[in-house]
């Protein structure tokens, strides 16, 4: 006979899924959403047990078993909680943190310092901490798809009607219909654009009509902003590493990306937040679209975004939030992370030096390298036109002997010193992020720090042209 422990998280399950329809029902009849919304929420808060299955499958699929045992995840305080659990227990409604291994990671051990006794300490490993979040709340995912989510959808619906008339007749004519827009849409919750915009403008624009529904159906509905229903973070040391595993997710799930950004490099966004974001279908085939949403983080980011995360919310909560010109201030807050994040590239970077110094000393004649597929390429990169300006800058450094190596076991040949240098630089571009502002240099005078700077100095330079 099964005992009531065995059939615990599903029965748990099964009464919170009735519970959320519960909740969306009720919104329904309120009127704050419409059928059209009800339906695709019905569909995300549904079957809970089954999605959190496929959110198990896509973590099993790209990163294998688990390497240490299931514990509990605080919210609050943002870390695991030394309370193991089985699988058996785990539920939507339960955040965990779990630890798995990144096999086949191209950096997989190249990062080390021997110490004395000859103890070897890993500065860099190929563990990825990933954290499981508990299903979000429907009141929570009602909150945004009526509040935020909504707004913007109007505004997106108001500019775009906006944009194509002005384009048609005079500007008057479409900022009027789009002040109407905005009134229409205020009264109620509308998610059929191109029929309600139509009505509004009337008869007379029969010539626009064609261009206004083909730029109204490009909009995302409201409903369907919302894709974190189900979400999974995994932390990683270094970006090379979360590329490679976004790279692995590209090659054996392809056709279930509904979409991937990769903002490591990214200097233009208000808050100065670097990660990279991929939507999956964990739907069933011929099924509702089911989004899965996977954040990746480097390790060091996501601490500094813990101590500061307070500092930031007491500012928000300020009533003169707006004058504080709070994005700002957490944009600068972020620019601290991402220096302390190159810092501890720029000591990667010193401890690859000799290593690799040696390896080309070792490979003399034999053709083959110990860094082979290290690190690893990546189409997730920066633009072919800036990486030829820093080779050719990196091999002029070179010849004028700006960079040079004096500590190597053998004398270098020329060749050999540039191919140290380039290898090293390359290292630099992926793994290493880019900063918002240019007036900070790594502190040190090694030729590891005077490379790291060098190349830094270029990334920022091409993108201030």
């Amino acid at each position: 006979m099964i005992s009531k422990s065995d059939t615990f998280a599903v029965d748990l399950t099964a009464d919170h899924d009735r519970k959320n329809l519960a909740d969306i029902e009720h919104a329904l009849a309120e009127h704050r959403i419409n059928e059209e919304a009800a339906e695709y929420l019905r569909s995300l808060y549904s079957d809970g047990m089954d999605w959190f299955r496929e959110v198990f499958h896509v973590l099993g699929k790209c990163l294998g078993a688990p390497k240490a045992p299931v514990v509990r995840y605080d919210y609050e305080n943002d870390c695991g909680v030394d309370e193991q659990i089985k699988i058996s227990d785990i539920n939507p409604l339960s955040p965990y943190l779990v630890q798995h291994r990144l096999d086949m990671d191209p950096m997989r051990n190249q990062f080390f310092t021997v110490t004395a006794g000859h103890q070897v300490d890993l500065s860099v490993s190929s563990i990825v901490t990933v954290i499981v979040a508990a299903q979000k709340r429907t009141e929570r995912a009602l909150e945004k798809i009526t509040g935020k989510y909504y707004r913007d959808y109007v505004n997106d619906v108001a500019t775009t009607a906006e944009r194509v008339i002005t384009a048609h007749e005079r500007a008057a004519s479409g900022r009027a219909i789009a002040e109407k827009i905005r009134e229409e849409f205020s009264d109620k919750f509308i998610t059929s654009a191109p029929e309600t915009v139509l009505k509004i403008i009337g008869r007379g624009h029969e010539q626009i009509a064609v261009d206004l529904v083909r730029e109204l159906d490009k909009i995302e509905k409201p409903h369907l902003r919302l894709q974190d229903v189900w979400r999974v973070k995994c932390l990683f040391d270094l970006v090379p590493q979360a590329r490679t595993f976004i790279e692995r997710i590209r090659e054996a799930m392809p056709e279930r990306i509904i979409s991937m950004r990769d903002k490591f490099y990214d200097m233009d966004n208000p808050r100065n937040y670097r990660d990279a974001k991929i939507i999956l279908n964990i739907g069933h085939d011929g099924g509702p679209v089911i989004p899965m949403e996977i954040i990746c983080q480097v390790r060091t980011f996501f601490e500094f975004e813990r101590m500061t995360h307070i500092q930031y919310e007491r500012a928000r909560k300020r009533k003169n939030a707006a004058s504080d010109n709070i994005e700002r201030k957490l944009a600068d807050y972020m620019e601290d992370g991402i220096k302390e994040y190159n810092l501890m590239i720029c000591r990667c970077v010193e401890a690859l030096f000799d290593r690799v110094g040696w390896n080309i000393l070792y490979e003399r004649g034999i053709g083959m390298s110990l860094f082979e597929g290290f690190p690893k390429n990546c189409t997730l990169y920066y633009p072919q036109k800036m990486l030829d300006i820093i080779t050719d800058k990196l091999d002029n450094a070179i010849e004028n002997e700006v960079f040079r190596l004096t500590t190597s076991p053998a004398k270098l040949t020329q060749a050999q010193t540039s191919e140290i240098f380039h290898f090293m630089a390359r290292f630099i571009l992926v793994a290493a992020m880019p900063y918002r502002k240019s007036a900070w240099s790594a502190p040190t005078n090694t030729p590891a720090g005077k490379l790291f700077n060098f190349v830094m100095k270029e990334v920022q330079r091409y993108y201030k042209q």
